[in-house]
Order: structure tokens, then sequence, then C-alpha cells
């Protein structure tokens, strides 16, 4: 299976001068737990409900102040749309990382896979929420 039968299309980049209230307003209204920051479709960074809660709030930020720059997690790994999903969860396991974004042949960001999206592969998905939920060291 490729990882483009089961990503969630549509995903929406927002550049990185975006203030945190936006982009955790964008998360409600996507219902989504992260977004890919970024230009032209290029991604730079990704922002996810963990990053504004821990970079964020818990440091006792000024929210008003922040932008998605400020709390973004940089080298983001991403995936082609073309990848072997094993390929991908492997990858997931081993970056213990919950969510890739998926580009194409020309690196743009045309999707999102999730632990949400790989439940529906079945047997892999015990091992990379394993994987992925075991504490970092």
């Amino acid at each position: 299976m490729k990882v483009r039968d089961l990503m969630h299309k549509g995903v929406e980049i927002m550049p990185p001068e975006t203030s945190i209230t936006k982009l955790a307003k964008k998360m409600r209204e996507l219902d989504v737990g992260a977004i890919p920051i970024g230009s032209s479709g290029k991604v730079i960074g990704i922002v996810t409900d963990r990053d504004i809660t821990l970079r964020a709030v818990a440091n006792g930020k000024d929210l008003s102040q922040l932008t998605a720059h400020d709390v973004m997690t940089k080298g983001v790994v991403c995936c082609r749309d073309t990848a072997r999903l094993r390929d991908v969860v492997h990858m997931m396991e081993e970056k213990k990382i919950r969510r890739v974004p998926v580009t194409d042949e020309e690196e743009n960001v045309i999707g999102m896979v999730a632990l949400g999206d790989i439940s529906a592969a079945g047997r892999m998905t015990r091992k990379v929420m394993q994987a992925v939920s075991a504490h970092h060291t």
C-alpha cells in the first residue's frame, strides 16, 4: 500500500509569522493536531497542539506575542506520496513521530499521514503505537 492511498489530502500550510492563536483556531476548525509551516508549498517546520502547550503555555510565554516560528519543530521528516506504507511506519517508529507531511515529486506538501490513518492498515498499528508512545529517552 502506498501513502497516497490513505493520507489526509488538502493540508493547509501556514506561514511562519502566523500567530499561535490563529494556529490553534485553525487546528480546531480543521479538527487536526498539527499544521505544517512554510510557504509556496514547501514545509520548513510543523506546529502541533503539543508544541503550543509545551513551548508556549507551559513556559508562561505571552501567547499574543508568539508566532509559529517561535514554537515550531524544525527539521520536519516528510515522505513522498509514492512511499510504501510499511516504510513510513518504520520511519515513524524509529523517529517516534505521530504525523508525517506527505510531498509530491516537487517536494510540495500535498497531504498528511497520521497514526489514525495508519490504523486502517491493521496489523502495523500496534507496533507503531507502542514505539511512538514510548517515553523519549
